[in-house]
């Protein structure tokens, strides 16, 4: 199951009491993501929740795909979202403290702990196979990438 599968929507009774509809609670499930991408009813919404609605929208709905928001764009970008937070050494609980007050989004702590060791485990492998392969200066591309994400 995909980290992005596990995020949701901070306040989703109220959002869709607000919206007058039913929504998701999973931030990236097919009804949310049509309500974010078309707009529809987002002047209901208070300023502060209407603010990072529509910024969520903006970071990470906007793509040209032809099938978007179902291109799988908004999902790379909110993972590369998680890792650039990691990445300023931000711990899991950090995460989810800063994506709530970015956008209204809340994770459980573990998975975004389970989803950081599993990128670690991805990483570690793919540094075995460089290794092998004899790709020294990706080895150690891999192993600096692996290092920060570790920290």
């Amino acid at each position: 199951m995909a980290i992005t599968d596990k995020i949701y929507v901070k306040n989703h009774r109220q959002l869709s009491s607000q919206l007058e509809t039913n929504i998701p609670k999973g931030a990236f499930k097919g009804a949310t993501l049509d309500i974010l991408f078309q707009g529809e009813g987002l002047e209901k919404l208070d300023d502060a929740t209407r603010d990072r609605v529509l910024d969520f929208a903006q970071d990470f709905l906007d793509c040209a795909c032809d099938d978007n928001p179902y291109c799988g764009c908004p999902e790379r970008k909110f993972i590369r979202y998680l890792l650039e937070l990691r990445a300023q050494g931000l711990g899991p609980d950090a995460i989810v403290d800063v994506m709530s007050d970015d956008y209204m989004l809340y994770a459980y702590s573990g998975d975004v702990l389970s989803f950081l060791d599993d990128g670690v485990r991805t990483l570690e492998a793919a540094e075995g196979l460089a290794r092998v392969e004899g790709a020294n200066e990706k080895c150690n591309e891999i192993r600096d990438a692996k290092h920060d994400l570790a920290k």
